[in-house]
């Protein structure tokens, strides 16, 4: 700063606190963190535990043993093992696309401005938090039920309809119905990423005699790709943890016929039922495993078609 003379004086550097202050910041700094910290533990400690037992026989009785890769050589010829896979691969690559894709035409009609965008939001939203519930799950239960409301108005098509939940052929059909129903959270986020492309650019498209669907391909789909991807990643993730859904539908047994036997209720049968812990836990591993793959695939198949703006 300049003194009285005229000439600039040296300005005294910044010093920092007082110990005692900086450590009184750095105590509230650890109190703020300590529910992260807790939380941590029993996550990390879980997490470590699962691993060693997927390498032991456990029955929740006795003593763990160790017996190695046993419970994976016994994945390799476990039938039930690849019933579960089968029907959760079904669930995936079926619901998945098609609930996108519902989310996206719906974002798409709510973005064109209509009265009322926040209540239709909240509507379309709600399903997504209530479709994982074991209320959701009975009442789906009993809309498709042999005597139940999707039958009722086939009737007045002169349709038979089939006992959907106890049908082999069509119980799996009801849940990824189900799963399509609860495209609310990806809906809302389509919804924010089409709000972010810039209208010049359809503007100028129009101006060059781009049709609609022209523009969708060609500006929508592109500058939306991010936004896809994410979703995308998010719902693949989503659905191989499926368990209340296939669980309640077929009271707890995977069935009819196994045709709900989902991944995660196999887990839960040989490691809460037949108290097989151990290969309970090597299954979990497994499925941590093939979730990684995929999302390892996802974000290598990304760099060609997932675009940015930069």
């Amino acid at each position: 700063m300049t003194g009285p003379t005229g000439v600039v004086a040296a300005t005294p550097a910044t010093t920092p606190g007082p110990p005692r202050r900086r450590g009184r910041r750095d105590r509230a700094g650890y109190l703020f963190l300590l529910p992260w910290f807790v939380g941590m533990l029993f996550t990390v400690i879980p997490f470590f535990a699962s691993l060693y037992l997927a390498f032991t026989d456990y029955n929740l009785l006795t003593a763990p043993r160790w017996i190695g890769l046993d419970n994976f050589r016994e994945m390799l010829g476990d039938a039930r093992l690849r019933q579960s896979l089968q029907v959760t691969f079904v669930y995936t690559f079926v619901s998945v696309p098609l609930s996108l894709v519902a989310a996206l035409l719906v974002a798409m009609v709510l973005h064109r401005g209509i009265r009322g965008l926040p209540v239709y939001r909240a509507v379309f939203y709600l399903p997504s938090l209530l479709g994982g519930s074991v209320a959701v799950v009975l009442l789906w239960r009993y809309i498709f039920g042999a005597e139940g409301i999707v039958n009722d108005f086939l009737g007045w098509f002169g349709v038979q309809g089939p006992a959907w939940t106890t049908d082999p052929d069509h119980a799996l059909t009801t849940l990824i119905i189900l799963h399509v129903w609860t495209f609310g959270s990806p809906m809302v986020i389509f919804l924010a990423g089409l709000r972010q492309i810039p209208v010049a650019y359809y503007e100028a498209a129009a101006v060059d005699g781009a049709s609609r669907f022209r523009q969708f391909r060609s500006i929508t789909i592109p500058l939306l790709s991010p936004i896809i991807f994410f979703n995308l990643v998010q719902s693949l993730i989503a659905s191989f943890q499926t368990f209340t859904q296939g669980f309640v539908l077929s009271g707890g047994t995977g069935g009819p016929a196994e045709s709900t036997l989902f991944y995660n209720v196999y887990l839960y049968l040989r490691g809460f039922t037949q108290f097989d812990m151990g290969y309970a836990s090597a299954m979990a591993w497994v499925l941590l495993v093939l979730i990684a793959i995929l999302t390892a695939v996802n974000f290598l198949a990304a760099r060609y078609w997932v675009f940015y703006d930069n």
